[in-house]
């Protein structure tokens, strides 16, 4: 096994050299075997205030919860996300999803989880369950993002993923210009059971940015229908919405 390892990072090395990873921040080359410059990781604008107990969001010191999940019932147990919705994880989600960076979303699946520890091992997911896209999407990108993001998770983290655990059944307008509730009912009506979720009690939605939590909540309901009785999440981005109460 030790042997596997060891030939398995030579083989990365090898390929880093031939086809360096781009670091997401300055979208130049990384250092060979890192995801992001040394430098550039320091402009990365992870949480380090208070955050809600619920969703990990950004709170007061003397808050317990945001003011969303004290008025709002969300479906999943607890959840985090590592880095605040702007500057440059903006634009590196952005390229992540429209520029064909997926190596963007393996250095987010890894620093994620390795700044999640903690919460990991706290909660003990036995999956981790991406959130999916429609098919036209995967056909127009090549990859889901929060795919790509959940595998880098797992492999790091060691948790098993299960790919196929949420189905998209449907579409839905495009959820940027729908208000918090109607992004819910979208939503709530276009996931569906998928595979590997077979006897599984604790799962870990993984997407790219959580805003209202509806999308984690619409999982969360499926995940649910399927006995699973404990769903935590992880989001490399918190953004700033807050969910109607519903």
């Amino acid at each position: 096994m030790k042997i596997k390892r060891v030939a398995r990072g030579v083989a990365q090395y090898a390929i880093d050299l031939l086809y360096p990873r781009r670091c997401m921040v300055c979208h130049q080359p990384a250092p060979v075997g890192e995801y992001i410059c040394p430098e550039c990781e320091k402009r990365l604008p992870i949480i380090e205030s208070a955050r809600c107990r619920k969703c990990g969001k950004p709170v007061e010191a003397y808050e317990a919860v945001c003011r969303d999940c004290a008025g709002t019932r969300h479906l999943y147990d607890r959840g985090i996300g590592i880095y605040r919705y702007e500057s440059v994880m903006r634009e590196a989600v952005s390229f992540l999803k429209y520029k064909g960076r997926r190596e963007y979303g393996e250095a987010m699946g890894v620093y994620a989880a390795r700044a999640a520890r903690s919460e990991l091992a706290t909660w003990r997911p036995e999956v981790i369950v991406p959130i999916p896209i429609h098919q036209d999407r995967l056909r127009e990108r090549g990859y889901n993002q929060a795919e790509v993001i959940a595998r880098a998770v797992s492999k790091e983290s060691g948790i098993r993923l299960a790919a196929g655990g949420l189905v998209r059944k449907g579409s839905t307008s495009a959820l940027k210009a729908l208000s918090s509730r109607e992004r819910y009912e979208s939503l709530a009506r276009v996931f569906a059971v998928g595979s590997g979720l077979m006897g599984v009690k604790s799962a870990l939605i993984v997407d790219d940015i959580y805003t209202t939590g509806a999308t984690v909540d619409a999982g969360a309901k499926i995940l649910r229908s399927a006995g699973v009785g404990r769903i935590y999440f992880l989001s490399v981005c918190i953004g700033g919405g807050f969910m109607v109460s519903y």
